[in-house]
């Protein structure tokens, strides 16, 4: 029997079935009517229409971080797929795997200047991790599935496939294709099995050994935030992480240090400085992280376990590179442990040192009976609603800090913000893809007021597909960690980052038919949670905070670990003379 040819436009949506996609977020435009119109004509996949392009990417995002499914967005040509851009750039620096789909002009018309024409794959091609412009709709489907290949398999990303708008209108035949073995693409699962026994001895040997772990152990599934808490448990080693890795291992863990970083614990900073081994576990050492570098760790042994080869050795040399997927090598990490007899090292002198810096108590926050603080705040969410295991998001700013400081995650895919490129008006749209992901879920947006606004078309999005998101506001009337650096760094010179002229948050929230709940002083907190909590439908809670709060501890820019301020009235005794200044 002959297989019937079928439009380009069909042959999308029926390769997107096959792939298993049950969710495309999208907005349609003239070159992309034809897809819309096969998507009309089918039930298998379900179209989520949002207010703006950008937040179908961090839509997308937010449900590819959720469930570990790739995410798939559906945007026209010319400002459908710039507006775009944001998201799949943000996906790129975060290792989310999403397929961006994109219509274009008909490819008699491309390099013409067509109405709404733009060199899609040009501009994509260096924020993306591979992209697509197909001219023939026969190789339509097999590169669909090999986009999805590509996005999901080694260090995830985005895939963008540009579609012109005639190749949706022509026709082909269609046949799903086999598993996809791509001739040059063939990223390395397994670890070279003596590089992995000589890191474990390694271990063995440390005395002041650290896992520093990222987001990519959350990438590598759920077995694998179970098997680090295995190799945590049997080595006897702290454990932090970065921003991105949150929830790979619990926070109620005696080993756990917190996050480290700019804004990371004391504890955490101090103990990568002071290591003799850091074993890093699908992180990439990025700025954040390392602080100065030529300060950074200067007596510890690195081992780095990534599977993107690119990452290896890029900013921080280190003495072991293993390049495999990062729950495979801790798997073998465990059984050649457990092979070889090891036991834990005595480790009570490092331990005993890192009390001593857990003593300094970095997070504790000044308390006030007048005025909300923003770790309050957060500090009275979390105690309300960890039981729920909730989803989390951000936006991005001082209250991003905050909820990673003081909202203990226990487990992955519990927390979404936005890492490397640290978007603004990410949360609202990726709290709408994780509910749609997790349609039984608790799904809190933890939002500032200058943030929340970038991408607030959304709370339309939420309203027409009932979805029972809560944004949390810190509202403290300034772009906060604007703020904060001019403080510290601009001798309180403000310059254009206090948000006058803000909306009422709660009209708007009614506005949308949302629940609307404004929060004003702190014996408030408890009630108004509750309140949020016990609503039905979408919530905004506008919680008024202390204006003028900082986030510390913070390492300033281009300053080394060991060279934090705590807090405006505490100030590291080994802070070098130049970070003491900003204080």
């Amino acid at each position: 029997m002959m297989t019937a040819e079928k439009s380009g436009a069909d042959i999308l949506v029926e390769a997107l079935s096959d792939l298993g996609v049950e969710v495309v977020f999208g907005y349609p435009g003239g070159a992309v009517l034809p897809i819309y119109d096969a998507i009309f004509k089918q039930t298998r996949i379900k179209h989520i229409l949002v207010r703006h392009e950008q937040a179908a990417t961090h839509a997308a995002e937010g449900y590819a971080r959720s469930t570990g499914k790739p995410g798939v967005v559906l945007v026209t040509s010319g400002p459908g797929a710039t507006n775009a851009v944001t998201g799949i750039t943000d996906a790129l620096m975060d290792s989310i795997p999403m397929i961006v789909i994109t219509g274009q002009v008909p490819t008699a018309l491309i390099g013409s200047d067509a109405f709404q024409e733009a060199d899609t794959v040009g501009i994509t091609r260096h924020c993306s991790k591979h992209n697509y412009l197909i001219k023939d709709p026969a190789k339509l489907g097999d590169t669909v599935h090999e986009a999805f290949h590509i996005a999901t398999s080694g260090r995830p990303g985005p895939v963008v496939v540009d579609i012109p708008k005639d190749v949706q209108v022509a026709t082909a035949k269609y046949k799903k294709p086999g598993a996809i073995q791509h001739k040059t693409y063939r990223p390395q699962i397994k670890a070279d099995q003596s590089l992995i026994e000589s890191a474990v001895e390694m271990l063995a040997a440390a005395e002041r050994p650290v896992f520093y772990t990222g987001g990519g152990v959350i990438n590598a599934g759920p077995a694998a935030s179970q098997i680090l808490r295995e190799l945590a448990r049997i080595t006897g080693a702290p454990v932090t992480s970065t921003l991105m890795g949150l929830g790979a291992f619990p926070a109620s863990s005696d080993q756990w240090l917190g996050m480290l970083g700019m804004h990371g614990t004391y504890e955490a900073n101090l103990a990568m400085n002071k290591a003799d081994l850091i074993i890093a576990l699908g992180s990439r050492f990025d700025d954040r992280v390392t602080g100065r570098l030529d300060a950074f760790a200067p007596n510890a042994r690195k081992v780095h376990v990534d599977i993107d080869r690119s990452s290896m050795n890029k900013t921080v040399h280190v003495d072991l590179p293993i390049l495999a997927d990062v729950g495979r090598a801790m798997e073998d990490m465990v059984r050649v442990w457990k092979a070889r007899g090891h036991q834990k090292n005595d480790l009570s002198g490092w331990w005993a040192q890192i009390t001593e810096w857990r003593a300094k108590k970095c997070l504790e926050y000044p308390a006030s009976t007048k005025e909300i603080m923003p770790q309050e705040a957060i500090r009275k969410l979390w105690e309300a609603t960890h039981k729920r295991n909730p989803i989390i998001t951000t936006e991005v700013g001082q209250h991003q800090m905050w909820a990673a400081q003081h909202f203990h995650f226990e487990h992955p895919n519990k927390w979404l913000t936005s890492g490397g490129l640290g978007t603004m008006g990410y949360g609202l749209p990726a709290a709408i893809g994780a509910q749609m992901g997790n349609p039984n879920a608790l799904v809190i947006d933890i939002a500032g007021e200058a943030s929340i606004q970038m991408n607030i078309q959304e709370l339309g999005t939420a309203t027409q597909y009932r979805l029972p998101v809560k944004i949390f506001i810190l509202n403290n009337e300034y772009m906060g960690m604007v703020r904060q650096w001019q403080e510290l760094t601009y001798s309180s010179r403000y310059s254009e980052s206090y948000s006058d002229a803000l909306p009422d948050f709660v009209k708007l929230a009614e506005a949308y038919n949302w629940t609307g709940i404004r929060i004003d002083k702190p014996g408030e907190l408890e009630a108004g949670i509750q309140a949020m909590l016990d609503a039905p439908g979408p919530v905004i809670v506008d919680c008024r905070v202390a204006k003028l709060a900082n986030c510390f501890p913070m390492i300033p820019s281009g300053a080394a670990h060991t060279e934090m301020i705590l807090q405006s009235d505490q100030v590291s005794g080994e802070m070098d003379d130049e970070a003491k200044a900003l204080v």
